[in-house]
C-alpha cells in the first residue's frame, strides 16, 4: 500500500504531481511517463503549507490524498 507523502508547499510555486506512478521523485514528476498516455498534473500552491500528496494515484482529489489508499 502506498501512503501519502507530506510536502512543504510554497505559495505561488508551480509543482508537477506524478500521475503515472513511475517517477523516482514521488510525489513529483521526473519525466518517467514519457512515451505513455500519462502526463503530470501541474498546479500552483495557493498558500505556504504542508500538504499530504497522493502516491497511490487513486485519490478523488488529486494531487492531494483523500484516504482512498485505505479502501
Amino acid at each position: 500500500m502506498a501512503t501519502p507523502i507530506k510536502v512543504a508547499l510554497e505559495a505561488g510555486q508551480s509543482y508537477a504531481w506524478c500521475a503515472c506512478g513511475l517517477s523516482k521523485k514521488q510525489p513529483f514528476c521526473d519525466g518517467s511517463h514519457k512515451g505513455s498516455a500519462f502526463s503530470p498534473s501541474v498546479f500552483v500552491a495557493d498558500k505556504t503549507e504542508d500538504k499530504y500528496m497522493c502516491v497511490c494515484k487513486k485519490s478523488g482529489n488529486p494531487p492531494f490524498c483523500d484516504g482512498s489508499h485505505n479502501k
